[in-house]
């Protein structure tokens, strides 16, 4: 930063002055910034989120080398086992000497299969090492007895993205498809096939996938928690799924006995199990090898971990050059131990004031919320009520958990890379099927310290805030409230509004779902978010290919909501510490600015079209030029006219919270 804007926490550099704000506030608040930023070669996008990330990395690499250099640290300890873990990933010669072998045993399993019974039983096994095929199993809160874990059952078995990419023929699903195929055959000529026995195997893998495709709900109706849920006793699941001992296999997973279960999508379940009993069971083991070596691909040799970024980095994200072999070890290191890793990085790199000074912020964002709430023009008395009652119960989480996770009993070998990768899968599944004997938890996080991100848990009624993301240029103890309130607090006032958007406006306080509204209330909400949908979907990035309003819409109204709170939050704010200018920008102009702090970004087309397809985040520049467009207080910042890019008229702006 240059002398006279470090002082308030915007860097003027990082303007583009070409572009007038009345008509791409995006570009103009960050263009010079990302013309500064290009993308480094190992990324498929860099923008301030990805700079945090791998601000931390570094930090977690720091923590690791000094691991790796204390002599002794006792067994079983959370310093042994993350060590060992990435010491046995950083032992890239040892992987290479392995090659596919840490899979022999799991190989063997699937090609001694020999009847349906035996097809069976190593599926379930596979489960057990979380590997996707078919359908899958987790455990979560009954979002009807929110105070009660439950099995849920949800769709799997797919190695693209998408169900779209197998059945739509646009252009950018043929290139995905067309890329799929030849990676499968090459995957299967790293385990010793020849090339035409990985030629059919990749036909066949192809084949079963687009069946589960063609059985598989949309990623649109998948967002939406009525069509979500259906409880089935163990009898009804048995006549909904009949190829399936489902008692046995809730045995077999450690389950043990079950009254019932949430199926999430009954007709793929059906439709699934159902191949069972219909395919080949040379099919079956193809398509069961397919998946265990593409989920384990990263943990085997460097043949291996390339074919696999082949297609998931270069297609999918483009990406031309790998990460280096630390940060893809760390990352392993981080999915799998990043509790134990995060206990080390809170003692190292989170201060007590940072929390503190969160939690004043917060109270201005909740105080600004029910100020809101209470003002609303289109919602009754009796919602609105209600809506106050889940505003003052949503519980908030910052820093990191009050309790961490034990790792008692797992073992991790400094020279085991894949098999510590199943030991630590086997035991987190133990673990959490013992959740179902249990109360809830409800100091649980769902994220780790170092995770530069926030969310809002609906059967929780709760928002955390990992310590990470407390940190420039999201939160600086040391900035101008203006860019503190637009920054972080446009992120506290989202995942607020999660609670309140299209579904998370479907539980009630205790984290049920259950509806709260009038159904008057609920057609008006529903007439609003339209708008909003048809917002989105007039937007469009890389090769035409358009943003999905409707998969986006939880996202849209929560970037909506946020600043518009945020916002309000800042006002409150004002009036306690007087109102000034700093470097000819007014405090509301100054806030706007930090808005655009959390999401600027520069993106490969590759990963930008993928992203669009599937994410339910709009891209970078939509989330901030979308909703600046709604909100009157910008058109009063920076003097909006009929005319200018940005405008909208009065009655087409979208309003919701």
């Amino acid at each position: 930063m240059n002398a006279h804007t470090k002082h308030w926490g915007f860097d003027n550099n990082d303007l583009n002055p070409k572009v007038r704000p009345q008509d791409d506030f995006y570009q103009y608040a960050a263009g010079g910034w990302l013309k500064r930023n290009p993308i480094p070669k190992h990324e498929a996008r860099w923008g301030t989120f990805m700079v945090l990330r791998y601000d931390t990395e570094k930090k977690l690499k720091a923590i690791l080398t000094d691991l790796l250099k204390t002599r002794s640290v006792k067994k079983g300890s959370p310093e042994q086992l993350i060590r060992d873990l990435y010491r046995s990933g950083m032992d890239l010669k040892r992987r290479n000497t392995l090659g596919a072998r840490p899979l022999a045993p799991y190989l063997k399993e699937i090609n001694a299969i020999s009847s349906k019974e035996d097809l069976l039983k190593v599926l379930f096994s596979l489960h057990r090492l979380g590997v996707g095929v078919l359908f899958g199993a987790g455990i979560d809160q009954d979002s009807k007895e929110s105070t009660k874990y439950i099995i849920h059952l949800y769709q799997d078995g797919l190695g693209m993205p998408d169900r779209d990419y197998y059945l739509k023929d646009d252009a950018e699903s043929k290139r995905v498809r067309s890329a799929y195929v030849p990676h499968v055959a090459a995957m299967f000529r790293l385990i010793g096939k020849t090339t035409k026995e990985s030629k059919l195997a990749a036909a066949t893998v192809m084949r079963i996938e687009t069946m589960l495709a063609e059985a598989s709900m949309t990623k649109e109706d998948r967002r939406d928690a009525d069509k979500v849920y259906h409880k089935k006793t163990l009898k009804e699941l048995q006549t909904l799924a009949p190829h399936v001992e489902w008692k046995k296999y809730f045995t077999r997973l450690g389950a043990g006995e079950l009254k019932s279960v949430i199926v999430m999508q009954p007709q793929f379940l059906t439709a699934s199990t159902k191949l069972i009993g219909t395919l080949p069971l040379e099919d079956w083991k193809t398509y069961l090898t397919w998946h265990l070596v593409s989920d384990f691909a990263g943990a085997l040799s460097t043949p291996f971990i390339k074919q696999s970024f082949s297609f998931y980095g270069t297609v999918l994200s483009g990406m031309k050059h790998m990460k280096p072999l630390w940060r893809q070890v760390l990352s392993a290191v981080n999915g799998n131990l990043g509790e134990l890793l995060g206990r080390i990085y809170v003692k190292r790199h989170f201060s007590p004031i940072a929390k503190k000074k969160m939690n004043l912020l917060v109270d201005d964002l909740f105080t600004a919320y029910e100020a809101r709430l209470k003002k609303l023009d289109w919602m009754s008395p009796a919602t609105k009520k209600k809506a106050l009652i889940k505003l003052r119960a949503l519980n908030r989480k910052i820093g990191y958990p009050d309790k961490w996770k034990s790792f008692a009993g797992l073992v991790i070998r400094p020279n085991d890379y894949a098999g510590n990768m199943v030991r630590v899968a086997e035991f987190i599944h133990r673990r959490e099927m013992k959740k179902l004997k249990k109360p809830i938890d409800r100091t649980e996080w769902f994220m780790y310290p170092q995770t530069v991100n926030a969310y809002f848990a609906p059967n929780m009624n709760d928002i955390a805030f990992p310590a990470a993301i407390l940190q420039p240029p999201f939160f600086d103890s040391n900035a101008d409230d203006a860019i503190n309130y637009g920054a972080i607090g446009s992120v506290i006032g989202h995942e607020i509004t999660h609670g309140f958007d299209d579904q998370g406006s479907k539980y009630d306080e205790h984290g049920n779902l259950k509806s709260w509204w009038t159904k008057e209330d609920r057609k008006r909400f529903e007439k609003k978010a339209q708008v909003v949908i048809d917002q989105f979907n007039r937007y469009t990035v890389s090769d035409g290919v358009k943003v999905n309003g409707k998969l986006t819409l939880g996202e849209n109204i929560a970037d909506l909501g946020g600043i518009a709170i945020a916002l309000d939050a800042f006002q409150l704010r004002l009036k306690k510490t007087g109102r000034k200018d700093i470097d000819g920008y007014t405090p509301e102009q100054r806030f706007f600015l930090g808005v655009t702090l959390f999401d600027r970004e520069n993106t490969r087309p590759a990963f930008e079209k993928t992203h669009a397809l599937t994410d339910p985040h709009s891209p970078p520049k939509f989330r901030i030029n979308g909703p600046v467009s709604n909100i009157d207080a910008f058109y009063n910042a920076f003097g909006l006219k009929k005319g200018d890019g940005l405008y909208r008229a009065p009655q087409e702006r979208a309003k919701i919270w």
